[in-house]
């Protein structure tokens, strides 16, 4: 059965999503490492096969095209991402990558699903495959990849095959929840999540790459390096990414941007990167705001007046 769309504070103990929504770009090759060292924030001769690294691909101006979950599968580098962030990001590292011992594609034929709760290291060690022990770890099974995107909260990303996946899913004594839900799990733990509108407008810091450790400030040149160095140097960064929470039974109709009051007016507080609404109408929003706005500030969604939203803290992932 496949439950709708629960606030945080209602996920059932344990439970299985689908993620039709994730895909990932594909390196291989002998020069894989060295090609993308050149192209993304993070520092690839520190990854290794065990490893997951998080990570933004930008443009030639610092605008980040996409942000990606690093790791080997079977033998080749999978950048994991939203799927609406695969073409500008592909298109961009395929066309340097012709110079170089690599072969880039979409990888199609990967799917992706996640499992999370106190008892989903127990059920994957009861099919008999090997579990990752911390966050930001990663083992190999075969077909099956697997990912510890949190180990605190016991939460896994599966990578393999439609077949692999869809018999794993179904094999999991679990709630499958709703597609969606991933996104509640990905704006409570400052994942920034792209749409199409939204890649190539924010560098990496407006959205916290560094809070994520996305991005190395020692490893060198990289597209974009210039402008994400004179961000983090100079202090020029004013934005930054946070989440807002509040209730609202019906939602405007765009939900796009955030207003703060200014004394008897609104006016534009930023604009939003991604939203989940549970079904008893909490709002969970992902939006890019100013940097010095803070808990004493009145933010609304604009468009709904009755939509007071609360800045609220995010729990980065933990070992």
């Amino acid at each position: 059965m496949t439950v709708k769309n629960p606030n945080l504070a209602n996920l059932p103990a344990d439970f299985v999503i689908k993620l039709p929504q994730v895909s990932a770009i594909r390196l291989h090759g002998e020069e894989q490492a060295s090609y993308l060292q050149g192209q993304v924030t993070c520092d690839i001769n520190q990854h290794t096969e065990e490893s997951l690294t998080l990570g933004a691909h930008c443009d030639a101006k610092g605008k980040v095209l996409s942000v990606f979950r690093l790791f080997s599968h079977q033998g080749a580098f999978l950048l994991a991402q939203v799927k609406s962030s695969i073409d500008k990001s592909l298109a961009e590292l395929s066309k340097f990558g012709v110079f170089a011992k690599v072969d880039i594609e979409k990888a199609s034929d990967v799917h992706f699903a996640c499992l999370q709760g106190e008892n989903s290291s127990t059920i994957l060690t009861s099919k008999g495959v090997k579990l990752p022990a911390e966050t930001n770890k990663v083992t190999a099974n075969d077909e099956l990849t697997i990912v510890c995107l949190d180990a605190s909260q016991k939460r896994f990303l599966l990578a393999g095959t439609e077949s692999v996946i869809n018999d794993l899913v179904s094999s999991i004594d679990a709630p499958e929840l709703s597609e969606s839900v991933w996104s509640l799990l990905e704006l409570s733990t400052g994942a920034p999540l792209l749409s199409e509108s939204t890649v190539a407008q924010y560098v990496p810091q407006m959205i916290n790459i560094d809070k994520l450790d996305g991005i190395s400030f020692t490893k060198g040149c990289y597209i974009g390096q210039e402008t994400v160095a004179r961000m983090q140097y100079l202090g020029k960064n004013k934005k930054m990414m946070a989440l807002f929470t509040g209730s609202v039974e019906q939602l405007p109709e765009t939900v796009t941007h955030l207003e703060k009051q200014l004394g008897e007016n609104w006016r534009s507080a930023g604009e939003i990167l991604h939203y989940y609404h549970a079904d008893d109408g909490t709002i969970y929003l992902q939006a890019v705001v100013a940097n010095d706005l803070t808990t004493d500030n009145k933010v609304r969604l604009k468009g709904s007046e009755l939509a007071a939203l609360s800045l609220t803290p995010v729990t980065y992932p933990s070992a």
